[in-house]
This record gives C-alpha cells, sequence and structure tokens, in this order.
C-alpha cells in the first residue's frame, strides 16, 4: 500500500466495524494501523476458516477480503454469504487479479477490487462507499420491518381488501368480489389505513409492493 499525505477518512457509523481477512500478517497490520487511524473499529482473521468460525458482528460494517486464501477461497466465500442471505458488502483485494475474477466478484455484488498495492485513499473510499451501502440496506430493511409489523395488525378480511383494492378495484369492485356491502368494505379500507399509517392510495400500494403482498390483476369484465 503506499500512504497519501492526507487520506480523507470514510463518512460512517460510529459503530462500524472493518471485518479484514488476509493471510499474510503484514497486510493486516497495515490495514488495521489504517483503519483505526480514521476512527474505524477492525476484526482481523487470517482465513475465511476462521471468520467462519465465529459469528458476524450484528451491526454496520463491511468486509475487506483478499481473493487467493488459504482453504476457501475469498471468491468462494462470498459466493457462500449469497447463498446464506449475508449481505455484507464486500471489497476484495489481490496480487494476482484478472478481468474474469474481478467481472466474477463485481456481478456477486462486490463493492470494489483492488490490485495491491493500492493507494490508501483508494482503499478508505471504496470502505466509504461499502459502509454507504450497507446503511442503506440496514435502513431499507428497518422500514420494511415496520411495514411488516403494521401488516400484521391487519385482519384477514383487511388484508384481502387490502390486496384488492392495491391492485386497482373500486369498493364497489372489491364488495361484488368478496361478497360485501360497499360500505363494509368502505370500513375495513378505512382500517386498513390507518393501521398501515397512510393517507392516500399510492402510499398504500407503494407499502404493498415493499411486502411483496400478492394483488388481484384487474379484468376487463370487473366494472
Amino acid at each position: 500500500m503506499t500512504r497519501p499525505d492526507q487520506a480523507q477518512p470514510p463518512a460512517r457509523p460510529s459503530n462500524a466495524i472493518v471485518i479484514v481477512v488476509d493471510d499474510d500478517a503484514a497486510i493486516r497490520a497495515s490495514l488495521d494501523s489504517l483503519f483505526r487511524s480514521v476512527g474505524l473499529q477492525t476484526r482481523l482473521f487470517g482465513s475465511p476458516a476462521e471468520l467462519l468460525a465465529g459469528s458476524l458482528p450484528d451491526g454496520p460494517g463491511c468486509i475487506v477480503l483478499d481473493v487467493r486464501l488459504p482453504g476457501v477461497s475469498g471468491l468462494d466465500l462470498q459466493s457462500q454469504f449469497v447463498r446464506q442471505g449475508i449481505s455484507y458488502p464486500i471489497i476484495f483485494m489481490t496480487g494476482h487479479g484478472d478481468i474474469p475474477m474481478s467481472v466474477r466478484a463485481m456481478k456477486a455484488g462486490a463493492v470494489d477490487f483492488l490490485s495491491k498495492p493500492f493507494r490508501d485513499q483508494d482503499m478508505l473510499d471504496a470502505v466509504t462507499a461499502a459502509l454507504e451501502r450497507d446503511a442503506q440496506h440496514r435502513a431499507e430493511a428497518a422500514a420494511k420491518e415496520d411495514i411488516r409489523a403494521q401488516y400484521e395488525t391487519l385482519t384477514a378480511r383487511e388484508r384481502e381488501v387490502m390486496g384488492h383494492v392495491t391492485a386497482g378495484l373500486m369498493n364497489k369492485q372489491v364488495a361484488a368480489l368478496i361478497g360485501l356491502s360497499e360500505i363494509t368494505v368502505k370500513i375495513h379500507r378505512g382500517n386498513v389505513m390507518r393501521k398501515m399509517g397512510v393517507r392516500s392510495l399510492a402510499d398504500l400500494v407503494r407499502k404493498a409492493e415493499a411486502l411483496g403482498v400478492s394483488q388481484t390483476r384487474r379484468t376487463t369484465d370487473q366494472t
């Protein structure tokens, strides 16, 4: 690594952790020093086996991962994370990279692919992007969890009405479809809007889409 005079620290949550996985002790020590110099916490591992022997931190962060490692390679570890639904953003580094390798890594969701030796600022820039991606993912996951919690408060009938109205059906169409009076559908719809914390149908549709709620497809004979 080469050190510019003024490497700019990445914007990040105060409790963000950078996980470094590299079999070269000197590289691990150098990255540990770099990240700690800008206020980042670190965890260092010499192999994927060491990392997998424990548990990933339950908080914001990213992984700086060497491609060529003893046992499981960095790319194979990335594939394992994808299969397990682990979404920690990954920055790859290698002294032996090639185009197919970098393409594979980026297609699988890597934030960056840095060739050794790299500038400290390049690494910090990559970490900034990774932490921003992680923060966005966590915010979206938290928002979806809030929506899911709201949805769980709906009765079975209210969920049914929500599915139909977010598909674009009018109250009278929903009433005819499920065998209720239009006024009853209006009451259910009002309860849905209140419980889901929305004031407009557009907002309700967005929440339904976020949940992946099954919606009735409108047909030409539903008038």
